[in-house]
């Protein structure tokens, strides 16, 4: 019995216990990076942020320079962590809103079907340039 109570405080207790570089989150040992997946998101979308900043750049851009899914970019435009400059150029990458169809510049309802539905939001307005579908950081 104190043989297991050793092993046991051992295990618990053991100078190999790792945390994660940012966060101090508890890593298991075999993990294989000194930092969270967490931390990682939020680092890679810190560094998204700053290119988008200082580059006027579109979604495939972004993609294809972080060597990241474009389905990711997507992710973050309809959460409205990011959006598009302009929509009056249709292109492939304009998101629609599932109510009415009407092209958005982030999330998943126009401007008008928020209202409607009294879910509440932050609508952005167009910024006139007809063709440039670039997008930019939102502050919050």
């Amino acid at each position: 019995m104190i043989h297991i109570a050793t092993q046991i405080s051992k295990s618990l207790f053991n100078n190999e216990a790792r945390s994660c570089k940012e966060c101090r989150r508890d890593l298991k040992p075999e993990y294989p990076d000194d930092t969270c997946p967490a931390c990682k998101e939020r680092l890679l979308f810190n560094q998204v942020k700053e290119y988008i900043r200082e580059n006027d750049v579109t979604e495939f851009q972004v993609s294809e320079h972080f060597h990241i899914p474009h389905f990711k970019v997507k992710g973050w435009i309809r959460e409205g962590r990011i959006q598009y400059k302009d929509l009056q150029t249709p292109t492939m990458e304009t998101l629609h809103c599932q109510e009415c169809g009407e092209p958005i510049t982030f999330g998943t309802l126009c401007t008008k079907c928020l209202r409607k539905s009294n879910i509440s939001g932050n609508a952005i307005g167009n910024s006139g340039d007809e063709d440039d579908v670039r997008f930019r950081f939102l502050q919050k």
